[in-house]
């Protein structure tokens, strides 16, 4: 932050005069003041400080202690990072201890001494900054699991950490999604981030597998079991043992198997057919499917307790066409990995390409994209990918609004900005040149947003 604009510092406090005594012991700071809860928190959405101080008694029952702690609990979830400091009375200890147990930063009991305040504010300033330094270097430095999905969405992020957190768990993971978003490719990133990496992934598509075929598929058959068998042979599940199974299309499972899966979900035990032996399997389950499995379970096509247990952990997967700048993001990689492939040398796409690449929504997501652009790649005549050579038609369209104007104005530069990088294939002189703003400014906005 430059010398010229101080770092907003947020008083909560409902009495003039000592919001006065606190403005003057914090001068270097853009000390802004609320003295309710409603305009603490417009303050909070407004200015995102990183550091508040708060009276626990405000209006408009100041005796009482509790619209502080709605404040309190409201700021926590509005800005779970930002350091909260709890200005309680002199014999309030009770109190101020429970606001540090809620992730209060600290507490400051009146009357206070200005300079020890001060001290414990600029503490608090300088634990966010290096909280927010480290946020970043763990981002950068941290092992990429999901070698091969490639996004800067931020939804789509946010899933891939949400697969980080719970690959250490045995916790049973449950992907939804439509065709194509990427679903195997996050079941495999899954099983990278866990203690199981050394281990097998076996994936079966329940939906590809005939019905009478399924069961000796996932289960095994014993020597003789029936027609055909002609040696022992150990199912999917089996073969897992130790690693991840991932059941592809699990809303395709035959219902008389469905309750084979769950007593095998239930026991950890299985028996071939033919067979009359327990197996007990170590195994993680990783499921997929593109239906909507409660709305199966009401039709009675789908075992509602099978469900639940497999719905442990649901994961959301959004289409390619409400990724933010994915789809030139992934265009790029792909022209890259298909002219290497075709020998066709250095190939690239065209402004043109990429504003219909924009505008589709790709009904079939991710692999829909990559199809379209093997087949522009191998009927391109040059090296410069048009939209002919795509064979899309180039179409506008509308984003939803938003009527906070702060998060209106940071959203449509954070999509400026990720949407000129993707186009520019990460080229900075590039994105800068399509944003009309100056290399040091495209850097500030990508620190500012978190982007690599």
């Amino acid at each position: 932050m430059s010398a010229d604009k101080p770092r907003p510092l947020l008083i909560v406090e409902d009495d003039p005069a000592l919001q006065k005594q606190i403005r003057w012991s914090f001068d270097k700071y853009e000390t802004l003041t609320a003295d309710d809860r409603e305009s603490a928190i417009a303050q909070v959405r407004r200015y995102q400080p990183a550091v508040v101080t708060m009276d626990l008694g405000l209006p408009p029952d100041p005796d009482s202690v509790s619209e502080g702690f709605r404040l309190l609990e409201q700021m926590l979830v509005v800005a779970p990072e930002t350091k909260v400091i709890v200005v309680t009375g002199q014999n309030d200890r009770a109190n101020a201890l429970r606001a540090v147990a809620m992730g209060a930063y600290d507490f400051f009991a009146k009357p206070f001494e200005p300079d020890l305040l001060a001290l414990t504010v600029d503490r608090a300033f300088r634990l966010y900054d290096l909280q927010q330094e480290n946020n970043r270097l763990l981002a950068m430095h941290q092992p990429d699991v999901f070698s091969g999905l490639i996004t800067r969405d931020p939804e789509m992020l946010r899933i891939c950490r949400t697969i980080e957190k719970v690959a250490g768990s045995n916790a049973t993971v449950m992907l939804l999604g439509e065709s194509g978003t990427g679903k195997e490719v996050l079941a495999r990133g899954l099983h990278e981030a866990s203690p199981r990496r050394g281990e097998r992934f076996v994936a079966i598509n329940c939906a590809a597998i005939p019905d009478n075929l399924l069961e000796s598929e996932l289960f095994g058959y014993e020597k003789g079991a029936f027609t055909g068998a002609a040696k022992m042979t150990p199912g999917k599940i089996e073969t897992a043992h130790r690693g991840t199974l991932m059941l592809d299309e699990i809303g395709d499972l035959p219902l008389s198997l469905q309750a084979k899966l769950l007593r095998f979900l239930q026991e950890r035990v299985i028996e071939r057919i033919g067979g009359r032996q327990e197996i007990p399997v170590d195994v993680r389950i990783v499921c997929a499917t593109h239906q909507n499995l409660k709305t199966l379970t009401a039709e009675g096509k789908f075992r509602e307790d099978l469900y639940y247990r497999l719905a442990e952990i649901v994961v959301d997967i959004p289409p390619l066409r409400a990724r933010m700048g994915d789809s030139a993001l992934l265009s790029h990689a792909f022209v890259r990995r298909f002219a290497a492939e075709q020998n066709r040398g250095t190939m690239g796409l065209g402004d043109d390409a990429l504003r219909a690449i924009a505008a589709h929504t790709w009904p079939g997501n991710v692999r829909e994209l990559e199809n379209c652009i093997k087949r522009a790649v191998i009927m391109a005549d040059s090296n410069q990918i048009s939209r002919a050579d795509i064979g899309l038609a180039e179409n506008a369209s509308d984003d939803d609004g938003d009527l906070d104007l702060r998060k209106i104005r940071d959203e449509a530069e954070r999509r400026a900005v990720v949407t000129a990088l993707a186009r520019a294939n990460g080229n900075v002189v590039r994105a800068a040149e399509l944003l009309a703003v100056s290399r040091p400014t495209l850097y500030d906005l990508m620190h500012r947003f978190g982007l690599k």
